[in-house]
């Protein structure tokens, strides 16, 4: 990683943990904490009032996204999905209620400060199907083939390596597995500089990409039926917008051997002597453990 790649993933580092501190320090308040202060267009005001009230205050308050993923994901009963830029953990604390308890929700966060946030407020709320992971999006610390659902809440804008996220996004998804992302997208008409200056405005401190350049990306790294929907301007000729994509269900690209019909929990002829991992890549134990399988011999 180049100097100033490291240099601008630190500077977003300190700003949530700042976020994170701001949030925690102001628990103490008699009516709870006070949001961290963003741009009217970003935030927790983008939530349903419904939901906002089933989740703890601190969730609620260190929300700095520009959408609402979990809706736009239409996640469903048992799905297992990553929230990559979890943050304070307000979606992934409404992602798990949404999978229910056959499902799970994982939180990925490289701030260290955010991540005890959204353990706290996980504890909080009694969820007991949610997990989070250090890390960065750049590098997703799960094995291959493992997630139903990936959602991010304006946060892949910030990455330094867009290219690397949408590849491991793809790695992790399972063949059929799909993306539903709110994020940052600039016009195809503004420079890099003139999107750097509008970016320094809302925040997005390492710069969104284009409409062209987010679709030609998540392309590249094996996508398809990609749709990136404006909902808001957030600033002149940059958009909050849903995004959408799928993985396909089989092809050379999707790193995985097709499942035959004696298929279940990652392997075939589970819980056999004949059992073999449909992911090549992981063991008998990992590819059970990664999808929740209630045969564990």
């Amino acid at each position: 990683m180049s100097e100033q790649s490291t240099d601008l993933r630190e500077t977003v580092r300190q700003r949530y943990a700042a976020a994170a501190v701001q949030v925690t320090e102001g628990g103490g308040a008699c009516c709870g904490p006070e949001p961290v202060e963003v741009d009217e267009h970003f935030g927790s005001t983008l939530y349903a009032a419904d939901e906002r009230d089933t989740l703890p205050a601190e969730a609620v308050a260190a929300s700095l996204g520009c959408g609402n993923p979990t809706a736009v994901a239409e996640l469903r009963e048992g799905e297992r999905v990553l929230d990559l830029g979890s943050g304070g953990g307000i979606d992934v604390l409404l992602s798990a209620r949404r999978v229910g308890p056959t499902g799970k929700a994982y939180g990925l966060d490289m701030t260290e400060e955010m991540l005890a946030l959204a353990l706290a407020n996980t504890a909080k709320a009694g969820a007991t199907n949610v997990e989070f992971l250090k890390g960065t999006i750049e590098a997703i610390p799960l094995p291959a083939n493992t997630i139903d659902v990936v959602i991010s809440n304006c946060v892949i804008n910030l990455s330094v390596d867009k290219s690397a996220v949408f590849t491991e996004t793809f790695r992790v998804l399972k063949p059929g597995g799909r993306i539903g992302v709110s994020d940052v997208v600039a016009d195809d008409a503004l420079t890099a500089e003139q999107r750097g200056e509008r970016g320094d405005y809302v925040g997005c401190i390492a710069g969104a990409l284009s409409f062209a350049e987010y679709r030609a990306g998540l392309a590249a790294a094996g996508f398809t039926g990609i749709e990136i929907v404006p909902t808001h301007q957030v600033a002149d000729g940059m958009y909050s917008a849903i995004v959408r994509a799928v993985k396909p269900a089989v092809g050379p690209d999707t790193g995985a051997t097709p499942a035959t019909d004696d298929s279940c929990c990652g392997v075939t002829a589970c819980c056999t002597p004949s059992e073999q991992p449909t992911d090549p890549s992981v063991t008998v134990s990992e590819a059970k453990s990664a999808n929740g399988c209630a045969c564990q011999n």
